[in-house]
């Protein structure tokens, strides 16, 4: 398995695509694989909400996704499911203040895979570190429908917070991120931007990817 160093990390950030089979209206597989062709980075499997796969259909879909992932050299990470993790071979957890305690899913998962924490403050990420985070995820930017149970926005400057207070590991910014806000949320001090409906929404998923990409390098205003 890759060896994921801080820089590494911080690498796989620039695009961060997160996605389930509810983000979309077409095949998940092809929707990552056209994702990847725009330039993605990172890719993480989030099947949660209504319609949303269970038991078998879920660990399908995300063996198909991990396969995409492996035969690019992309990044694949599991949302909030460190066994599903372990099983499909991820390179990494991703888990929210309200699912698995962090320490607990790094030491399950071992020092040799991701572990991305989602946090608000610079409280919960200074903690997050402390638990053994790779990265930390810091949202929402702007308002978002992706997300039921998505806290008020933070905006670039919930960003510029962690920065301003020492947090020095991998932050990538989330939630309601566009081509018309992205270089923002870079600008206050994040590695990367993830997005869900931005990319796996998008009519050309492919060009969607390619504009983000080009954005977050600084090709594109």
């Amino acid at each position: 398995m890759r060896a994921w160093d801080t820089e590494a990390v911080r690498c796989a950030l620039r695009l961060y695509l997160v996605m389930g089979s509810v983000n979309t209206t077409r095949d998940p597989v092809e929707v990552l694989h056209q994702a990847i062709a725009g330039g993605i980075t990172m890719f993480q499997f989030r099947e949660k909400g209504t319609g949303a796969l269970a038991g078998e259909a879920r660990v399908a879909l995300a063996w198909r996704l991990r396969k995409v992932c492996s035969q690019h050299r992309v990044p694949f990470i599991v949302n909030d499911d460190m066994e599903l993790a372990v099983q499909v071979e991820a390179d990494g957890v991703h888990v929210g203040q309200g699912d698995a305690d962090a320490a607990l899913v790094r030491a399950r998962i071992g020092e040799g895979r991701m572990l991305g924490v989602s946090a608000h403050s610079a409280l919960e990420a200074r903690r997050a570190v402390q638990a053994g985070a790779s990265y930390v995820g810091v949202g929402p930017m702007y308002p978002t429908r992706s997300k039921a149970d998505a806290h008020a926005v933070l905006g670039p400057a919930g960003v510029a917070e962690l920065r301003a207070a020492g947090i020095a590991v991998p932050v990538v910014g989330i939630g309601g991120i566009a081509p018309d806000t992205a270089a923002a949320v870079m600008a206050a001090g994040a590695d990367g931007v993830a997005v869900i409906s931005a990319i796996a929404g998008a009519a050309d998923v492919r060009a969607a990817a390619a504009q983000l990409a080009a954005i977050v390098s600084g090709e594109q205003a």
